[in-house]
């Protein structure tokens, strides 16, 4: 007989929607933060822009995710709630449709038509909402849209990720730092892609090349800009 234990029940999808927000808001905030400092310091020969420019991309950068997020998140969880209201209504007004409803959602996954309506019934006079928000519309304690929890993830992972490359704008020599700034921020985003894929169970090594090609591509780009720029006023 094998035992449970806490490792054998936690599937790594339970850990999908915080891992995203945070990869995704780290990520972000490493290489917006430091492809503004790069195109700065490609431009200038003095720190103090340099720093200004970073924290005032910092900042933005973090609110703009957060509101971001909580609007896009609010926007699904107001379609949520609209469905599950339609749905209340459907078994209120038509509620063996909504029993054959179901019984085809089994049938359709292995059942014969026989347990799928035996099934059907017995979860509906459990449960009738409970069971159709889950099975019919899908919507789970895992997919759930949290709002707050998704704006307050992306500020937290992308204030973070951001602060890395500022502190590199504070302390690094001013010489050549947009090679500094590069070196740091490829460093950073491979330990955020390591992390990230350990945590998910994926692969590191496809997670290291996908997050460092990408954002060798972004950095690359800004600092083409800022060699453009001083450039062009020298």
């Amino acid at each position: 007989m094998i035992e449970k234990t806490e490792e054998f029940d936690t599937y790594y999808i339970h850990r999908s929607n915080w891992i995203r927000a945070a990869v995704l808001g780290a990520n972000d905030g490493i290489l917006s933060t430091v492809s503004i400092a790069i195109g700065v310091a490609a431009a200038t020969d003095v720190r103090e822009p340099v720093i200004l420019a970073t924290l005032a991309g910092l900042v933005a950068g973090a609110l703009s995710m957060a509101a971001g997020e909580y609007v896009s998140v609010s926007s699904q969880r107001d379609i949520e709630k609209a469905d599950i209201e339609r749905n209340k209504k459907e078994l209120n007004d038509m509620p063996e449709i909504e029993l054959q409803r179901l019984a085809e959602i089994y049938k359709k996954r292995g059942l014969n038509n026989e347990t799928a309506l035996t099934v059907a019934k017995e979860l509906t006079k459990h449960d009738a909402l409970g069971t159709h928000i889950r099975d019919e519309l899908g919507i789970n304690e895992i997919s759930q849209a949290k709002p707050l929890q998704a704006a307050f993830a992306s500020l937290t992972a992308f204030t973070t990720g951001g602060l890395l490359p500022f502190l590199v704008t504070l302390f690094l020599p001013l010489k050549s730092l947009e090679y500094w700034l590069y070196g740091f921020a490829l460093f950073f985003l491979i330990i955020l892609g390591a992390l990230a894929a350990k945590t998910g169970g994926s692969s590191i090594g496809k997670a290291i090349i996908r997050i460092t090609f990408w954002g060798t591509l972004a950095m690359g780009l800004t600092a083409i800009v800022g060699y453009l720029f001083n450039a062009n006023v020298g």
